[in-house]
């Protein structure tokens, strides 16, 4: 592998993590409307398809992965996140969707796990 190529691997890529996210969202949630009694099955499957696809990835990061389905009712939502972490490594990102009848806020943390030895962590040949 090229310095470029690990120095990639190593980084939190906020463009391949958007991509996950908004294929999960426009999957679940693009043709339905706001229903207080389906909130959470939507969220649970957003989540899950996010981590999912994130450790298909196969890069060294452990994820967070929050969610909030808003009904859209004209009132305000305010939310704040502070991080302590290696920013030449660690990320954030946060996206935004919304449609006629809710707002959706999906933010992604991924934290890049330190590994000396990374073949430590290989399967053993048979």
């Amino acid at each position: 592998k090229t310095a470029t190529t690990m120095q990639q691997e190593d980084a939190f890529v906020a463009d391949d993590v958007d991509s996950i996210v908004k294929n999960a969202i426009t999957n679940c949630l693009a043709e339905v409307e706001y229903n207080q009694e389906k909130v959470n099955t939507w969220i649970n499957t957003l989540v899950d398809t996010c981590l999912k696809e994130l450790q298909a990835l196969n890069r060294t990061f452990k994820y967070v992965v929050t969610c909030i389905i808003m009904q859209k009712n004209g009132a305000g939502m305010n939310t704040a996140a502070a991080t302590y972490w290696d920013s030449s490594k660690d990320g954030k990102t946060v996206l935004t969707w919304s449609n006629k009848t809710m707002h959706v806020l999906v933010t992604v943390y991924g934290i890049a796990v330190n590994v000396e030895n990374s073949s430590e962590f290989d399967e053993p040949e048979p």
